[in-house]
């Protein structure tokens, strides 16, 4: 008992001791760096959020179709009358294609989140277009139309994930800060509704998940979320919609994603999500 306690105690310090190290550095490398380099043509932008004072967010679901709880997740949104995108993985899609039929037919949209949910930092940029094109025509031969979106796994960014997607002509959309439920963690129903309630703002791109070990909890949580949002006087619609609702189309999100600083500091980020979803 002792031991196990004097582990925990060590991996909670080194946690602290990373986070700490590296908020830093980064803050340090920002405030070195910032606004020096950025994208030029403005379709390279990374969407996280939408500049609007229109009362509307999107929510997104990744990695599924999955049978279990896939279907409920669309009955709770047609109850609701909110739209939804859906980023799908494509071995899902050839191996569920009536939940593909479903999700359009019932006017949400689909992504493009890769065909294996692969390691992709492994991967050459050649290897990354194969996967995403192989999901494009997945999806088109079940819908006949083709996403124009994109979510890395993990939401991680590097030049070839970029390079990638844009040869496939697709925008790159990650979520908002703030609204990282973190559903696939188990965090508990009542937690993931906090998060998104408690911290909604106008043009929020909201992340869930409806293939996950913790999916169960998201789907109850949506039952509580999507009432809420309607208390609040907010429309849940798709990432394509949301963008008709933007202010200042130069301004792609609630940080400049397409930056070096932003490219920085959104991997810091998912390093710090992979580093607690794991047993370190």
């Amino acid at each position: 008992m002792k031991k196990e306690i004097g582990e925990g105690i060590f991996k909670l310090v080194l946690r602290c001791l990373f986070l700490a190290f590296g908020t830093l550095h980064l803050a340090a490398w920002c405030a070195a760096s910032a606004g020096t380099t950025t994208f030029h043509d403005n379709s390279e932008a990374i969407i996280g959020r939408v500049s609007t004072d229109e009362k509307v967010v999107a929510l997104t679901f990744d990695d599924g179709p999955g049978t279990k709880y896939t279907p409920r997740i669309l009955d709770l949104l047609s109850q609701y009358q909110a739209k939804a995108t859906f980023f799908v993985v494509g071995w899902r899609v050839e191996n569920y294609p009536d939940l593909i039929l479903r999700e359009d037919s019932d006017g949400h949209e689909l992504g493009n989140h890769t065909f294996t949910h692969f390691n992709y930092r492994k991967m050459s940029t050649e290897q990354l277009i194969e996967e995403i094109n192989k999901t494009q025509e997945a999806i088109f031969r079940v819908t006949g139309k083709r996403p124009i979106f994109f979510r890395p796994p993990g939401g991680y960014l590097s030049t070839s994930v970029k390079a990638a997607a844009m040869k496939e002509h697709l925008r790159i959309v990650n979520w908002s800060w703030d609204q990282e439920t973190r559903d696939w963690s188990k965090p508990g129903v009542q937690n993931i509704v906090n998060k998104v309630l408690k911290n909604v703002h106008p043009g929020d791109i909201i992340l869930f998940h409806d293939q996950s070990r913790g999916t169960f909890q998201t789907v109850q949580a949506l039952k509580e979320i999507l009432p809420g949002l309607m208390e609040k006087g907010y429309r849940c619609v798709t990432v394509s919609e949301l963008l008709t609702y933007e202010k200042n189309r130069q301004n792609r999100s609630d940080m400049k994603w397409g930056t070096i600083d932003g490219e920085r500091t959104m991997n810091y980020l998912v390093v710090v999500r992979l580093l607690f979803r794991s047993n370190l």
